[in-house]
């Protein structure tokens, strides 16, 4: 009996998860405005590959916005405080009102997403 409740132990000890983190990571987006040596009057705007991995894409949160648009999903993609995206849901989109403003910010690239949103389209 006491080998069983050992074992027991043993299992749930190793199934139970052991590293959280400490502190929330936040991860920001960084952008270097370069000018060309031989024509001064370009700028170049570049980006590095881990700020591009974690900006968000224009087409998925108009793709979120038209099917699930009722559940806030384009705004919970789009990192949106979460007290914001209930009160979203709880008033149908601000009557339909706040739903047609995001688009119009989601199109335009407006919407304050976190990390930016990626140049292309899709």
């Amino acid at each position: 009996m006491k080998f069983k409740l050992l074992l027991l132990l043993f299992a749930l000890l190793l199934a139970a998860p052991t590293s959280f983190a400490s502190f929330p990571v936040q991860r920001t987006t960084v952008s270097e405005t370069a000018t060309n040596q031989v024509n001064s009057d370009e700028e170049t705007t570049l980006f590095s590959p881990a700020a591009l991995a974690g900006a968000k894409s224009q087409g998925v949160a108009l793709l979120l916005w038209f099917f699930l648009g009722g559940l806030a999903a384009h705004r919970w993609y789009l990192g949106s405080p979460w007290y914001w995206n209930v009160l979203f849901i709880i008033t149908l989109g601000g009557l339909f009102i706040w739903a047609i403003i995001d688009l119009i910010d989601i199109i335009t690239g407006n919407y304050p997403a976190k990390g930016g949103f990626k140049s292309e389209f899709f």
